[in-house]
Parts: C-alpha cells; structure tokens; sequence
C-alpha cells in the first residue's frame, strides 16, 4: 500500500473490525443502507481452533474465493454456453450483408431501403442496450441474459415469415432489441474468471463471434440458392435454440449475489464452481460488501469514472463503426469488382441507384476469405493484451486499421482488395474485442452491467450510422466514404492512448465505496511504480 505506514494499516483493519461488529449488533434495523454495508457470513469451516481462541476469524471476498478456485472445468462450460450467445449475436449481423443484396433484387429496393434494414437492428440494439443493463445490475446476469435471448429467439423466427418490406423491418427491429442484451453473456463469464486468465479468456470468447460469422457464410452458401433468404433467416437462429435448451444450467453471478446482499446464494455457487474445478474453498467468512442503489446510469459519471466513461464510449462507437462498415464494405465492393468500378469516375455519381445483382458463388467464397481474418486478428490480441496492456493494443489495432484502408484508395485488383480488406478486419475485430476486456474491467461490479450496456448502446450509434457510409456514400463517392473510416479509427487511436487507467492485472472492483477506498488504501495487482504514485482516476 503506497503512501500508508504499517501503524496505520493496522489502525484502518481494527477501524474495519469495529465497524462489522457495530453492525451485527444493529441488525434489527431494517432500513437498508444506501451507501453500502459491509457483512459477513461464515462457511462451514470456520479455520482452525488456533484463529478462533485468539477471538479473530479469517474472512475472504468473492475476488479472493475466485482466485483461490482458479480456472477449470465450470469455466470451460461457461465459456461454451456464453459462447453460444455470442454465436448467435455474430450469425444474426452477419446476415444482414447476406440477405440485403437479395433484398434489393427480390423486392427493387433503393439503396436507402436497404440500408435502413441494417439500420433498423442497430436502433433496437441501441435502444435496448441500457435498458439490459440495467436489468441486469439490478435482477441478475443470468435473467437478463435469458430473456435477451428468448426474445430474440422469438422475433427471430418470425422474421423469416415477412411477407413485405414494413414487416422485415418491424421484426428486424425486435431482433435487434433482443440482441442489445447479448454483451451481458461478458459481464457475467468476467465475473467468474482469475486476474491471470481473465484478458486472455474474454479474448478467447471472440473465437465464438468468428465461428459464428463463418457459420452463417456457409449456411448461405448452401441455402440461399435453393432455399431462400427466409430459411436462411431460419437456420440462424440454431444457436439461439441450443442456448435456450442449455440456459438452466447458467449459474448467477456470485460476484451480484453478494452486492444485493444474498452472501448465502453466492457461497453455494462458489462451492459449486469449486467442487466442478475440483479445487478447494479459502476457509473463514465470506465477507459481503453490499451495494442497494445499482444499474444507475449516472454512477457512470462520478469524478472517478466520468473521463473513463466517455473515452470507452467513443472507443466502442469507432469499434462498432469501422467493423460493421468493413462488412457491409465488403459486399459492396466485391460486387462492384474494384473500388474503382463503384461509382462513375466522370461524374462520381452511382452507375445505377436500382442496379440489381446477386451474390454469387465466388462472393461468398471471398467473404469467408475476409471472415477468417477474424481468427488471426483475436490470436494477435492473445498474444499482445497482456504483454503491452490493454490501452495500447487498442491504440495498435486501431492505428493498424487505418494504415490498410490506404491501399483501397487505389483502383487495385480484387486479389489485393480482399488482402487489405483480410488485413483490416483482422485489426478491428483484435481491437474492439480488447474493448470487451477492458469495459468489465474499469467498472465495478455496482455498474459493471450498465458500463458495458451503454457502452454497447454506443457501439450501435456507430452500426446505425454505418450503413449509410458502406452502402449509400460509397455509391457516391468511394474516397469519401473511406476517408471517413480512415479519421473515424485514427480518432480511436487517440482515445485508447488518452484512457487514464490500465486494467491490466487488476483485481475486479465489486462497488463504487470500495473502488474509492481502494484508490487510497491499496495498489492494484500489476501496476507500474509510476501509476499507483499518481492521482489517476479509473
């Protein structure tokens, strides 16, 4: 602990014991504390007899509960059926570039119509992010992750039945509700993970995402020249369907448990997890840090996280952005033949507004070519995210992305089109999957659901703003529909290096009173000298 003598650590413990005892001796006042309470609950093995003569008892927090039991089977499993979530999230957008080429043929749309069908999922997502997060800080992870996806589930099948273009909208738009939960599936696998596993396992969760993007390009390969858009939109819900048969298995947050002030629930789910990794319990009492007043948006903005705050939403808009733009770029240009043949070079206005063309085999071809870039990009994030930290591999990926949206300026040949564009997406997917470990990791657990549903929410604002870039701009002008994403990530980059705190190897904060404590009473678990002598705020 910098800047503390050791007198004075013991002052602060005994400060700390008495505090306990005074308020197990009011118990019966039944008017709950807003600022948080601070209790604890004995396991069945209260440590040996030469603790409890001495009239002290040794405790321990979830944090320590969860580092002690370590990473094993239950997170395997976990890590499989959050996976599957996040399957279904990547195979419902990666469809909408698969399904609107056909749109456009089947019902003559114009290139706004169908831009809107892209936009329409993100608005639902955007509106409904928040909204998840809220539910889930204050009802449970898994609720908020089951009804997310029965939701989704639903609306989704029933989309596959639109008969005009109103309908796929409206139920579009359900979906896209549904999905605005699906990054809960990362609050609540963060909150089951050791520091020393945890950067690299939420990377790993990408590896979901991608499988899930390849997925639906292969269903698309064998479905839509026979079936239709409307079994494809079907069949992708698979995932959906395995995760609502699987979901009763899903363990709650012991790490929630104890904030909402049920120690017992999440005792019996840390014995759980210890009895499946074959580990053992650390003996003593689990200590209770209680927080009544969760899921509010504002603790977002107090002193210590109003800066974090805002420089992770604008990191999450750039991410959504420029990932969801390169895949609807995709299409576009593959379809179009070169950057060169997406517009009138006279004239810079669009060849045709109406013009109407089908995927074909070798455009699905080449779009899985660009889907596995996905895998090497989250193998690069494995390998950095721990070695330089999480701010500077954003900074990297973002920088990194730009650099290969240069070569598409050029009038280049398909083969090096789908190598910068492989490149690319590589870069985005590395980056803002970096996004998704840090976001957990700067909040507390109070508003660790929140901070990454509105980050989320943010990441929409980008996704709805993107179709009208990769699919409507680009016909008009393709130097400036990529310069756009060009400044759009270099302004990511800046955002990433100008994060005040870096998360690398630092233990989960569980409420606001105690990330507050902790900037004065404790150093986190890896940082450098320099950071914890400055007044940094997370």
């Amino acid at each position: 602990m910098s800047g503390l003598t050791r007198s004075s650590q013991v002052a602060y413990k005994r400060w700390k014991d008495a505090d306990i005892s005074v308020h197990e001796e009011q118990s019966g006042n039944n008017e709950p504390s807003k600022e948080g309470v601070c209790t604890m609950l004995e396991q069945e093995d209260l440590g040996d007899s030469k603790t409890r003569s001495s009239g002290m008892s040794e405790t321990f927090t979830v944090e320590e509960a969860v580092e002690a039991i370590g990473f094993g089977c239950f997170q395997w499993k976990l890590s499989m059926l959050t996976g599957v979530a996040w399957m279904a999230d990547s195979m419902e957008m990666m469809l909408l570039s698969i399904v609107t080429p056909q749109l456009r043929c089947e019902w003559r749309l114009s290139s706004w119509k169908v831009a809107f069908i892209t936009a329409v999922v993100f608005i639902g997502m955007m509106l409904s992010s928040s909204l998840w997060g809220n539910i889930s800080d204050k009802y449970g992870r898994k609720v908020c992750l089951t009804l997310c996806m029965l939701w989704t589930l639903f609306y989704g099948l029933f989309s596959a039945l639109a008969p005009v273009y109103s309908w796929i909208l409206v139920l579009r738009g359900l979906v896209g509700f549904g999905l605005g939960g699906a990054p809960q599936s990362v609050t609540l696998y963060t909150e089951f993970l050791p520091v020393k596993t945890r950067g690299i396992s939420i990377i790993l969760l990408g590896v979901f995402w991608a499988l899930g993007a390849v997925f639906e390009v292969l269903l698309a390969i064998v479905v839509m020249p026979t079936l239709g858009w409307k079994w494809l939109l079907a069949f992708s819900t698979f995932p959906l369907v395995v995760f609502a048969a699987s979901c009763c298995w899903l363990p709650e947050s012991a790490r929630f448990d104890v904030l909402r002030g049920r120690g017992d629930k999440a005792l019996k789910t840390l014995k759980r997890v210890a009895a499946s990794n074959g580990s053992t319990m650390p003996t003593g009492r689990l200590i209770a840090n209680t927080q009544n007043d969760r899921g509010r948006i504002r603790d977002l903005f107090i002193p210590e996280y109003c800066k974090t705050t805002l420089l992770v939403w604008f990191i999450w808009i750039c991410s959504a952005f420029s990932y969801y733009g390169l895949v609807l770029l995709t299409t576009e240009m593959f379809q179009a033949g070169s950057a060169c043949s997406v517009t009138d070079n006279s004239s810079m206005e669009p060849l045709c507004n109406l013009e109407c063309k089908y995927l074909t085999t070798d455009d699905y071809k080449d779009l899985l070519w660009t889907t596995l870039a996905e895998f090497p990009g989250i193998l690069v994030s494995v390998w950095m995210i721990d070695r330089i930290g999480r701010r500077k591999s954003m900074a990297f990926f973002f920088l990194a992305f730009s650099l290969c949206i240069l070569p598409l300026y050029a009038c280049t040949q398909r083969t090096v089109l789908i190598v910068f564009i492989f490149i690319a997406r590589a870069c985005i997917t590395a980056g803002w999957q970096v996004a998704y470990v840090y976001t957990p990791e700067v909040f507390p657990t109070a508003t660790r659901a929140i901070g990454i549903g509105t980050s989320s929410g943010m990441a929409r604002v980008g996704a709805l703003i993107t179709p009208f870039i990769a699919q409507v701009l680009l016909k008009t002008s393709v130097y400036l529909a990529l310069s756009v994403y060009l400044i759009c990530c270099l302004l990511g980059t800046v955002a990433s290096w100008a994060l005040p705190m870096e998360t690398t190897g630092r233990s989960l904060q569980e409420s606001t009173q105690n990330t507050m404590e902790q900037k004065h009473m404790e150093r986190p678990h890896g940082s450098e000298t320099a950071e914890s002598s400055s007044n940094t705020s997370p």
